[in-house]
């Protein structure tokens, strides 16, 4: 039960990456983020009307079923920022413990920036591994897209973008 739904998270979350990724190949100065759940995803910024979103997420389904997996993968995704955050911080407290108790700060300062610098440079690649593996599934095998809940507030627009998934094969 607890992986089905971490399944559907998964599949939701490669659907928003699409989405946005294709509505963002269409209007390249798009401003929009987004958030999956078991039921669907939401999206919020400067975004097209609900009939251009829906339109944008069944296409999303079929290219991701027709092999486009990259599409899953998105370069601002917050599993970027975790990676980032991590490996920086993990690499910072590294270089501070290995220079040992006695050494001053003003030498463990630049030794934690410089471990900090090296993984965020590590987090790029390591950020894209953990979308393709670990926080979406391209598999939308059976996937569809029952309706879109628009809202507008000011000049934002918060769509959310229920989905269905065919219960996952054990």
């Amino acid at each position: 039960m607890f992986s089905e739904l971490i399944e559907r998270i998964r599949r939701n979350h490669a659907l928003e990456h699409a989405t946005l990724r294709l509505l963002e190949s269409r209007r390249p100065s798009l401003r929009a983020g987004g958030r999956a759940t078991a039921h669907g995803f939401y999206l919020y910024g400067d975004l097209p009307d609900g009939a251009t979103v829906q339109a944008a997420a069944e296409e999303a389904i079929q290219r991701l079923q027709a092999g486009q997996r990259e599409l899953a993968i998105h370069p601002r995704c917050g599993t970027n920022v975790v990676a980032t955050g991590a490996l920086s911080g993990a690499l910072a407290l590294l270089s501070i413990a290995l220079s040992g108790r006695n050494t001053p700060w003003y030498v463990q300062l630049p030794n934690a920036m410089l471990s900090a610098m090296i993984g965020a440079l590590l987090a790029v690649p390591v950020g894209t591994w953990m979308q393709a593996h670990l926080t979406t599934s391209a598999n939308t095998t059976g996937a569809r897209v029952r309706r879109v809940h628009s809202k507008s507030v000011g000049q934002m627009t918060a769509h959310f973008v229920e989905t269905e998934h065919p219960p996952a094969r054990q």
